[in-house]
């Protein structure tokens, strides 16, 4: 080897002084892509990249959220210590300070108000053992019946009405794999080219091999040009859209009377309801044509698989359960459920938005999403957590129930991790005005967000490069998240936090885990005959499998690819029809006050509240602030210059945002995405009204106005 050889591989080993492989999963959406972060330390500094890792889901894809999501992880703001607010300023004290404070406060008010006056508010990006174990911390823990989690913003309209229909839910009935091989698919209401990017390909393979592809979406967006037939309808309308398309299909001879006769309840009763609805009624409501009515009803019903996915933009509405319901009824009438390339996708939007909800979190539910009010569920799960059956408290009351409880000082004390429901929720003024009448509030978190801010107490949570667990994805696979970085400072493992909160109250010998993986055999068991079955899987299992499907009721078993093949999970083994409600809920209209209608969203750069996406450089600098799309003629009817600062006002608040002028928007409707805090939150314009059936909030429709914000 030459001097100059010699000299080029010494200078090389001194620059890349050591290199570290972390193995994880992205932390956002519901793909959960599979990736690593490679750390190399160069002369005096580290430097950071993500490469993706092939797995059954994603084939080693990443969006740019997966690739800058050690930017947040990483973040010099990182919460390391407990802080605990005195004066009004947070001071660092130690952890048994911490659990102290905790427990003296928690203690007092469950005494002079009773247990249920302590509410546990979770998150659907926790890992199944943290769902089920914060669902187990407040029923055994505090023994408190209120206890509910941010999906209840996310996939709630979607899980009820999947569990009315079929009588289960499960975000996919189907596999990502049976998509490219079906031949019409229907999107309604969802935007996954920017919100779940690495589920594009799938789409773009069925489009590829033939499929028809309708999207139905106020807005054009990157997802809807991918359509073949685009429905631009009016927000708030889908319900009706729906029924309108299965009218046709009725009408037109296109339905599977041998699938309804034997596997489908309530047909006949639906089939009467929409004989008294006229397509020209249907047609003015949602602002669709009655010829592209009769297209997509007819290209659907006619083509011999189909595919239906449906997200936010159909289920965040006050009659959000009704709407999916509608559009489950296309699928049964058709027969296209249960069968290859047909069935129904929910496109869950937060990375554990399913499995969150499995296992507890909600204040209806049991771990194997079991229910809280059957007594059979309830005896199964007492048997697990050793308590008595009369021990183990009561249904709650849905997340944003709890806070108006809160405001109305019947609920004193709160323990939320992980969420920042002062940006995420409706109404947002209520929910601050609710944090700050508290007697004590505990956060735990990575970021002093909007929420901790308000907190009596702040603890440092872990985070997804050193939270080992599982996490179940958007078509129900359960994977397994590696994650072996070391915890910064003095943050622990959020199923650490709950288990020495536990035992701080004194309930220690229920929390005694040492390990995720053990809380995972807990909750296996605590599965095991429930709906949503984990008994037959094991870290080693998921591992060799690279994530295995639900219900997986023993080792033996390989996962579950395809719901409903031979029966429903209804008793009699039926799907039960909707029908079309005589009236709709009430919804928000526009009036001579407030003469548009605000939809909200996501962009492609930012997650949720944007408190962990927003901390990344790479990421902040591709949206930096909110903004309002509106038509070119809307703007200028109310005299906005394109990029000029806009004044959104709804009956409950206003906002001021910059504009973008758009043609592919309605010139009904503006969009703005909710990403963002303070004087651009979004959310202080929505409606607290709930959807009947899953509480889900009408994020969808605010009737508004508009002013031109003079510089």
């Amino acid at each position: 080897m030459t001097e100059l050889m010699l000299k080029y591989f010494r200078n090389k080993h001194q620059k890349v002084q050591s290199e570290k492989v972390y193995d994880t999963q992205c932390p956002f959406c519901s793909m959960q892509c599979k990736m690593q972060l490679v750390e190399q330390r160069v002369v005096s500094r580290k430097i950071y990249k993500t490469i993706g890792k092939d797995n059954p889901t994603t084939k080693g894809r990443l969006c740019i959220k997966g690739k800058n999501a050690h930017q947040h992880a990483l973040h010099q703001k990182r919460i390391t210590q407990p802080l605990l607010k005195v004066k009004g300023e947070y001071q660092p004290i130690s952890w048994k300070e911490a659990l102290e404070h905790i427990r003296k406060n928690f203690t007092d008010i469950q005494q002079l108000a009773g247990n249920d006056a302590l509410f546990v508010y979770g998150s659907a990006s926790l890992t199944n053992e943290e769902a089920y174990l914060l669902g187990k911390f407040a029923r055994v823990g505090l023994n408190t019946r209120h206890i509910d989690y941010n999906g209840r913003l996310c996939m709630a309209a979607a899980a009820t009405a999947a569990n009315q229909t079929f009588g289960i839910d499960r975000g996919f009935t189907n596999t990502l794999e049976e998509i490219p091989h079906t031949r019409c698919i229907i999107l309604a209401g969802t935007n996954i080219a920017e919100c779940q990017p690495t589920i594009m390909p799938y789409f773009d393979q069925a489009k590829e091999n033939g499929a028809y592809i309708i999207a139905i979406d106020p807005r054009e967006t990157a997802t809807t040009s991918i359509a073949d037939m685009h429905l631009k309808n009016k927000p708030g309308t889908d319900a009706t859209l729906a029924n309108g398309l299965l009218k046709i299909i009725i009408e037109k001879g296109l339905i599977d009377q041998t699938f309804i006769e034997g596997r489908v309840d309530g047909f006949e009763q639906v089939a009467d309801r929409l004989s008294s609805i006229k397509l020209s009624e249907v047609s003015e409501v949602t602002g669709v044509s009655e010829e592209d009515l009769y297209l997509t009803a007819e290209i659907f019903g006619e083509e011999e698989s189909g595919m239906i996915f449906t997200a936010r933009g159909v289920e965040q509405q006050t009659d959000g359960t009704a709407a999916v319901r509608a559009f489950l009824n296309i699928l049964l009438a058709t027969g296209k459920v249960g069968k290859p390339y047909s069935g129904y996708g929910a496109i869950t939007g937060q990375g554990n938005g399913q499995g969150a909800r499995e296992h507890g979190q909600k204040s209806d539910q049991l771990p194997g999403y079991r229910s809280i009010e059957n007594k059979k569920d309830r005896a199964h799960i007492s048997q697990i957590w050793r308590i008595k059956e009369s021990e183990l408290p009561g249904k709650g009351v849905s997340a944003y129930e709890m806070f108006k409880k809160a405001d109305q000082e019947s609920i004193k004390g709160m323990f939320i991790m992980c969420s920042n429901p002062v940006i995420s929720h409706p109404n947002s003024n209520l929910i601050e005005r609710s944090l700050k009448k508290l007697k004590f509030l505990v956060v735990a978190d990575l970021f002093l967000s909007e929420t901790a801010r308000l907190a009596d107490l702040v603890l440092p949570a872990s985070s997804y490069l050193e939270d080992q667990g599982t996490m179940t994805n958007v078509e129900g696979r359960v994977t397994l998240r590696e994650a072996n970085r070391p915890l910064p400072g003095k943050a622990k493992h959020d199923w650490q936090i709950i288990c020495e909160i536990a035992k701080a109250m004194g309930k220690g010998d229920y929390f005694s885990f040492t390990t995720a993986e053990e809380i995972f055999d807990e909750l296996r068991k605590a599965s095991r005959g429930g709906k949503a079955d984990y008994y037959g899987m094991t870290y080693e299992k998921l591992r060799k499998e690279n994530g295995v499907l639900w219900p997986c009721p023993d080792y033996e078993h390989q996962g579950t690819k395809r719901l409903f093949e031979t029966t429903f999970e209804h008793k009699d083994g039926k799907a039960k029809m909707a029908i079309p409600m005589a009236a709709d809920v009430e919804k928000e209209v526009q009036n001579d006050d407030f003469p548009l209608i605000l939809t909200t969203g996501r962009v492609m750069a930012h997650y949720l509240t944007g408190e962990q996406t927003r901390k990344s450089t790479a990421l902040a600098a591709r949206e930096f602030e909110s903004f309002m799309e509106i038509h070119p003629e809307t703007a200028a009817k109310y005299s906005i210059e394109d990029h000029s600062l806009v004044k959104i006002e709804s009956q409950r608040g206003s906002i001021v945002v910059r504009n973008r002028c758009s043609e592919k928007i309605r010139k009904d409707t503006v969009f703005v995405p909710f990403h963002w805090t303070g004087g651009q939150n979004v959310n202080r314009l929505v409606s607290d009204k709930l959807d009947p059936d899953s509480h889900m909030p009408a994020f969808k429709v605010t009737a508004v106005k508009l002013k031109p914000v003079l510089s």
